[in-house]
């Protein structure tokens, strides 16, 4: 599993060979997320407002990296193309 970052005591990991839709998981101490890449939106799980407001700005100022972290860990399910 690998870990991309950490924003405070929230672990950013892209999990290899995970399910669609294309991901990344939030971890924190009491809470997990998942979130969609294209869209950032979360689909399961929660985030408490401050973890929920440094993670989406840290998605979106690296998402590019996100997309090519799970293009490179499932390429079983690539995401075609890093949306403008």
């Amino acid at each position: 599993m690998g870990r991309l970052a950490r924003i405070g005591n929230v672990v950013i990991r892209i999990i290899p060979g995970d399910h669609l839709p294309p991901h990344f998981h939030a971890i924190g101490p009491d809470f997990e997320a998942f979130i969609v890449i294209e869209t950032l939106l979360i689909f399961r799980g929660s985030l408490p407002p401050r973890a929920r407001r440094a993670v989406m700005t840290w998605a979106t100022e690296n998402h590019a990296a996100l997309v090519a972290e799970w293009n490179r860990v499932n390429p079983r399910f690539p995401i075609a193309r890093v949306p403008s």
